[in-house]
């Protein structure tokens, strides 16, 4: 409308009066309309956008089916992991599309994506065998623990070291934390076990993990349960080597416990990997031991005292990847 009265011939201090603007808009409005007409006048968006990016709909959605099934380094990309720039470089191979960093995280929070610490999974993991796993042997195992009224045990061993430390500590700005401790590394072993009903059972080593430990901890499991046990456990050599089978399948164990091996690769289905993070992360994370004879009693204090708590035992089996063992048999 200031465009057209003026225009119309009237003065730019008039129009400015009438539309209580300055001068300089005005003068301002005018040059815009002689350069670029009436489309230059309309208004812009101001503001940060709150969806930005140029990628059509057909384009978004096979990003994010990239971004749920694959890894940067599968795709050539000079990445680990997916981070904005990952995505954006993927964008701009893929479609030639130039997005700035802003743009590609407000497309990846529109996706329904956030910044998460990824888990590890190792390539030589079978998803066929994961899948036939939940779905047909762990089902088949429960049946047969039902009928034959068995407890189904997860077991697990780990190693624990006297350096290993978990967390922060506080400090003054600009200067590290120093934790004081022996310079001297020693370690022992814990292997453990446990059911979704609370129970947990272990035992702590300072000899290495072979089959012959392995046998001795299964006999203290038949000891300590009324039941027969169907012992789910990782490939560790130890667990399929020919001294195990060969004492398993003696018919006066064979009755007592039957072993079952989880797919290759992976741990996140045991777990009994959580009771491993529990103990490294609380039991030594906090505090280092002086001794070897004092770690090993800060581990067995520590497991007795989950001894008696079934409910975070039970807890355990709540996180995602083993929720699938928190069924009764």
């Amino acid at each position: 409308s200031a465009v057209r009265a003026i225009l119309a011939g009237t003065k730019q201090v008039k129009v400015a009066r009438i539309f209580h603007v300055t001068v300089q808009s005005v003068c301002l409005w005018v040059k815009k309309y002689k350069d670029g007409g009436i489309k230059a006048l309309r208004c812009k968006q101001r503001g940060r956008p709150k969806e930005g990016g140029a990628l059509f709909p057909w384009q978004a959605a096979t990003i994010v089916r990239i971004l749920k099934s694959k890894n940067p380094d599968q795709l050539c990309l000079p990445f680990y992991l997916w981070t904005r720039q990952a995505v954006q470089d993927l964008i701009k191979n893929k479609y030639g599309v130039r997005l700035s960093r802003w743009t590609v995280g407000r497309y990846l929070k529109r996706w329904g994506f956030t910044p998460q610490k990824p888990l590890r999974r190792a390539y030589e993991q079978d998803p066929k065998a994961v899948r036939r796993w939940l779905e047909i042997d762990y089902p088949a195992i429960c049946k047969r623990a039902k009928l034959e009224k068995a407890l189904i045990f997860w077991g697990d061993e780990t190693g624990l070291r006297s350096d290993h430390a978990v967390g922060r500590s506080y400090g003054l700005r600009g200067q590290g934390s120093v934790i004081p401790g022996t310079g001297q590394r020693f370690g022992c072993n814990m292997i453990s076990a446990l059911t979704n009903q609370g129970q947990l059972y272990f035992m702590v080593i300072k000899e290495r993990f072979n089959s012959l430990v392995f046998i001795k901890f299964m006999k203290r499991l038949i000891k300590q349960s009324r039941k027969k046990i169907f012992l789910i456990v990782d490939r560790h050599p130890s667990h399929k080597s020919k001294i195990t089978q060969a004492w398993l399948n003696r018919a006066e164990n064979k009755k007592h416990i039957e072993v079952f091996l989880l797919p290759g690769y992976s741990p996140e289905l045991n777990p009994d990997e959580l009771v491993n993070q529990d103990v490294k992360s609380n039991a030594l994370g906090q505090r280092r031991p002086k001794a070897l004879e004092e770690m090993i009693s800060d581990v067995r204090s520590y497991l007795h005292k989950r001894q008696h708590q079934p409910h975070i035992v039970r807890n355990y089996f709540l996180e995602k990847n083993v929720q699938y063992a928190a069924i009764k048999n």
